[in-house]
């Protein structure tokens, strides 16, 4: 295109993206900028490290950072691993499949909070699944499910809450593949598990790689389910940026900050792996 095109196509572009980038440019700005000392609230601006190596130094900081890590990348993939046999399911519509799918989608609907919630009920010391377990005689007294270290019921509660958004966007990108290329592939003697690893995965990896990251990038800065949910020996990111800004705005610049590195690298890395993994004849 010539430069007269480009400059028409920027200007009718600006009034949309161009004030969702310089927003999201501003924040981002300031943020980075807090973190090294600057724009101050409560006294001087000076431009220094030492906020990045106060928080560097201490173990609440790298744990959470680990912690944030690990919920992020764990509910991406129990997702996307929960959706995929799914959307092969759905692939082709029978009898009740509208209804199945509306079903499975509903989660979509439910607030996180609520869901959190209404999660604790179940778990919690005299909840439900207690009192049904005690009923049934496998166990003699209750239980405490909730809040437990291994983070297993954030871990639930992220693959319950993103696993519909993962079979929305795999169901398309399944039912796009023809039928033709399917039938060959039986016919040339692939079992059920080989066309699904060359011929379905590296034909759907666009779509699986979106959900990986989208899934990855909110389950890794979830406050919600962590502060009702999570083990109350660790933090996550958001709950230590909050717990921080009571007593430095520097610090907790520093903190969202890392979630913005962490969800970036983190997307990158997921991208490139799940192309790695599912590189096939298909995906070339």
């Amino acid at each position: 295109m010539t430069a007269r095109r480009w400059i028409t196509v920027l200007l009718l572009l600006a009034p949309g993206l161009g004030l969702i980038v310089g927003m999201i440019g501003m924040v981002v700005y300031i943020a980075v900028a807090q973190s090294f000392g600057l724009y101050n609230l409560n006294g001087e601006s000076v431009l220094t490290v030492a906020h990045w190596a106060e928080m560097l130094d201490r173990k609440l900081y790298t744990r959470a950072v680990r912690y944030s890590i690990y919920i992020g990348v764990w509910s991406a993939v129990l997702s996307v691993a929960l959706a995929y046999p799914l959307a092969i399911w759905l692939r082709k519509p029978f009898r009740g499949s509208i209804t199945v799918g509306a079903i499975l989608k509903a989660p979509l609907l439910v607030q996180g909070l609520v869901a959190a919630f209404l999660f604790i009920n179940v778990i919690s010391f005299h909840g439900i699944l207690n009192q049904f377990m005690q009923g049934i005689g496998l166990w003699d007294a209750p239980r405490r499910l909730q809040n437990d270290r291994g983070a297993f019921g954030v871990l639930f509660l992220q693959t319950w809450k993103n696993m519909p958004f993962a079979l929305l966007l795999l169901t398309g990108a399944v039912q796009a593949i023809p039928d033709d290329v399917l039938d060959a592939a039986r016919d040339m003697g692939a079992g059920t598990f080989a066309r699904f690893r060359k011929i379905i995965a590296p034909l759907s990896l666009s779509a699986m790689q979106a959900a990986l990251v989208i899934i990855f990038i909110g389950a890794v800065a979830d406050f919600s389910f962590q502060v009702i949910a999570g083990p109350t020996n660790r933090q996550s990111l958001a709950q230590l940026m909050v717990f921080v800004r009571q007593t430095s705005w520097h610090e907790a610049a520093v903190v969202g900050v890392t979630l913005m590195v962490i969800a970036l690298v983190g997307s990158l890395l997921l991208a490139v792996i799940a192309r790695l993994l599912l590189r096939g004849p298909a995906s070339r």
